[in-house]
């Protein structure tokens, strides 16, 4: 009896965990890192004790929230610097983060700002932008990425990447997706030569009102 009461304890605690895990998810995803607590829990559907039983601090809630994040920014880090061709491998590194950041307005924030609650994003920060520095040499000496690119023009691009989140997530991945591809497009040295290449399809964004057709 008490080997079943323990092992019954022990999975509604991983249940507990689960679903706050997923709620914190889905509310930091949306609402960014300013989102309070009382509404991770809220829609966890758990108490306030049970929520920082298991993440005592904000911080350690965010650090396993975006966990899969972090290391899927380690892998593009990982695979980009590997790259045999570095411009190709640039724009890999690119594409990635901006695909990362579009999919989560939290993962967003604690990537490019200084949350006292996201402090152990700071490293995974640094180490990308070391990443995209080496890169960037290595790309400059092959010719294609353009003489006067700086790490700072890619802190600028995702500065400007961050206006995306207040499109409908849908709109958003695909508007990344087209950013990317015309940043890319900017910091090459040189345009395309022959045709150009084809850009992601464009997405359905309104101002207010729908968009004058274009001919």
């Amino acid at each position: 009896m008490t080997n079943h009461l323990s092992q019954s304890v022990r999975s509604d605690a991983r249940d507990n965990r689960g679903r706050i895990l997923d709620a914190a998810r889905a509310v930091f995803g949306e609402e960014g890192l300013s989102a309070p607590m009382r509404e991770v829990a809220r829609r966890a559907g758990v108490g306030p004790a049970t929520l920082y039983r298991h993440f005592p601090t904000k911080q350690a809630l965010i650090v396993e929230t975006f966990a899969e994040q972090r290391r899927a920014c380690h892998a593009a880090v990982r695979d980009a610097l590997a790259d045999s061709d570095p411009w190709h491998g640039f724009r890999s590194l690119v594409e990635r983060i901006c695909e990362l950041h579009a999919h989560s307005r939290g993962f967003a924030d604690a990537f490019m700002t200084a949350f006292p609650e996201a402090i152990d994003f700071t490293a995974d920060r640094e180490q990308t932008l070391r990443a995209v520095g080496e890169l960037a040499h290595r790309a400059q000496k092959t010719g294609h990425l353009r003489p006067g690119f700086v790490v700072d023009d890619l802190i600028l691009m995702l500065m400007a990447h961050r206006g995306l989140q207040d499109t409908p997530r849908a709109a958003r991945i695909a508007a990344s997706r087209r950013f990317a591809a015309y940043v890319i497009e900017a910091f090459s040295a040189s345009p395309t030569t022959g045709a150009p290449t084809p850009l992601p399809p464009a997405p359905h964004l309104q101002l207010g009102h729908a968009a004058p057709n274009m001919p």
